[in-house]
C-alpha cells in the first residue's frame, strides 16, 4: 500500500510511494477485528496453522540453557552452516563449501543483502508476475529498478524464454524465479526452468536468483528443480534462497539462508554486518534441529495443504464470476476475479478493481483476502488455504455469497 512518509526529518526518495507491506497490514485489520469480537476470516495470511514441531523448540530451550545467547559469526555459526550444506547435498544433489553458504534474519534479508550487494543505481531485476510483494521495495530500496514481465492464468503464471529474452536489457542485472510461487502456487519444471537458463546463459551479467522457500510444498509427483542443480555451467551466477519459515511453520522464527559463489556471499557478508549482524543464536540452534533432525513434519505438513488445496478449489469452483486453475505448490489460490468488475454492491458502490472486491468481501463478510494488483497481476485475488478445512469452507460459503448480492448496474 503506497503512502507518504510525513516526518520533520526529510525522508529519503527512496522510499517515497512505499508503504508497509499489504498482507501485514490486513493481517492486523483480521487480528483487529478479532480482537473486537468479530467473527473473522483471514484468508490473506502467508504463514502455517501450524505449532512449530516440538523437537525444534526444544533445541531452542537446550541452547538457552548452555548459555548459547551471545552473538555468533555474522553468516551463521559453524553447527548451521554445515547443517545448510547437508540439505543442500541430502535434497538437491548440490555441494558448496563453507563460504558458499549464509544465514541471515529471513529469507527477506537475504533478497535484501544480494540487491544491496550488486545493484547500482538503474540496476534492473526482472520479476515474473504475480510475485511476492516485497521483491518489488526491496529491488527499490537497493537502489534498482523491478521490471515486471506479466504472465497469465492461461499460462500457468509462469513466463517463456521468448518473453524473457525479449526483457533483457543492457542495465538487467538479476531475473528472480519463485518455484513454487507466491501468491501463483506455478512451479516451473526442470525442463522450463532449463530453458528459461539457456536465455540467461547468454547474457555474461545477467544472474538468476532462485527463492526455494515454498520447495517442500508442492502437490505433483514430479522431482523439485532448482536452477543451481540443474546447470552447473551457471554455478557462478546462481543464488539460492531458502528458509525454515514455511516449511518447519517457524515463521517468527526469522532465519532464512542461501548457497551461491563465495564471492558474492562475502558481499552480501559486509552488508549484513552493518544491518543485523548474525541472526538470532537461539534461532540458529533450533534451524540446525529443523534442518537436520527428521523430516516428518515436513511431508505430514505438505499431505494437509494438498488436502486444504483441493477443498479450496473445489469451493471456488462453484463461486461464479471466479476464475481459477489448481496451484501446483505453495498454500495460495491466485483466482481471477476480472468478469465481476462493474457489479454493483448493495450499497450502490460499483467494482471497479481487485481492491475494491477485496474491500467488500471484508465489510460484508469479514473474510480477508489480498488483492492481485498488489503482486503485480490487477484483477485477481489470493486466497490462502493455509487453514483449517472447516474454515476454508466457510470462507467460501460467505464469498459466494457476498459476489451473488452482487448485481449488474
Amino acid at each position: 500500500m503506497n503512502m507518504s512518509c510525513n516526518t520533520p526529518v526529510k525522508s529519503a526518495r527512496r522510499i517515497q510511494g512505499m508503504g508497509v507491506s499489504k498482507i501485514l497490514e490486513l493481517a492486523q485489520v483480521a487480528r483487529d477485528l478479532k480482537n473486537q469480537g468479530a467473527s473473522v476470516i483471514d484468508l490473506s495470511a502467508g504463514l502455517p496453522d501450524f505449532e512449530t514441531p516440538e523437537i525444534i523448540g526444544q533445541a531452542a530451550k537446550d541452547a538457552i540453557d548452555r548459555g548459547e545467547t551471545r552473538y555468533t559469526a555474522i553468516d551463521g555459526t559453524p553447527e548451521l552452516k554445515a547443517a545448510i550444506r547437508e540439505k543442500f547435498r541430502r535434497e538437491n544433489g548440490l555441494v558448496f563449501a563453507n563460504n558458499e553458504v549464509m544465514a541471515s534474519a529471513g529469507a527477506k534479508q537475504v533478497l535484501y543483502n544480494a540487491f544491496m550487494a550488486t545493484l547500482d543505481p538503474g540496476d534492473e531485476v526482472i520479476l515474473p508476475t504475480p510475485c511476492w510483494l516485497s521483491y518489488f521495495d526491496i529491488v527499490q530500496i537497493s537502489g534498482g529498478v523491478p521490471m515486471p514481465l506479466p504472465t497469465t492464468l492461461e499460462a500457468g503464471f509462469k513466463i517463456t524464454p521468448a518473453q524473457l529474452r525479449q526483457a533483457i536489457t543492457p542495465r538487467s542485472r538479476w531475473v528472480l524465479l519463485n518455484s513454487p510461487s507466491n501468491p501463483s502456487g506455478a512451479v516451473y519444471s526442470a525442463e522450463e526452468l532449463n530453458a528459461l537458463l539457456d536465455v540467461i546463459s547468454d547474457y555474461p551479467n545477467l544472474a538468476a536468483m532462485a527463492d526455494d522457500v515454498y520447495e517442500h510444498m508442492r502437490f505433483t509427483d514430479a522431482p523439485f528443480a532448482t536452477p543451481a542443480a540443474l546447470r552447473p555451467d551457471l554455478r557462478d551466477r546462481i543464488l539460492t534462497v531458502n528458509a525454515v519459515s514455511k516449511a518447519y511453520a517457524m515463521t517468527g522464527w526469522r532465519l532464512g539462508y542461501c548457497a551461491g559463489p563465495a564471492d558474492l556471499l562475502h558481499c552480501m557478508k559486509i552488508v549484513q554486518s552493518q544491518s543485523t549482524s548474525s541472526p538470532s543464536s537461539i534461532s540458529q540452534a533450533a534451524a540446525v534441529a529443523a534442518l537436520a533432525g527428521p523430516q516428518n513434519f515436513v511431508q505430514e505438513a505438505n499431505k494437509s495443504y494438498r488436502l486444504r488445496r483441493d477443498v479450496m478449489i473445489e469451493g471456488l469452483a462453484k463461486v461464479p464470476g471466479i476464475e481459477c486453475r489448481p496451484p501446483d505448490g505453495a498454500f495460495y489460490a491466485f483466482v481471477r476475479v476480472s468478469k465481476l468488475f462493474g457489479l454493483q454492491r448493495p450499497s450502490g458502490e460499483v467494482v471497479k478493481t481487485d481492491t475494491d472486491l477485496t474491500d467488500y468481501l471484508l465489510e460484508a463478510v469479514k473474510v480477508v483476502t489480498v488483492p492481485g494488483s498488489e503482486f503485480g497481476l490487477e484483477g485477481h485475488l489470493r486466497l490462502s488455504f493455509a487453514s483449517e478445512e472447516q474454515e476454508i469452507k466457510r470462507a467460501l460459503v460467505l464469498i459466494s455469497d457476498a459476489i451473488g448480492n452482487l448485481t449488474y448496474v
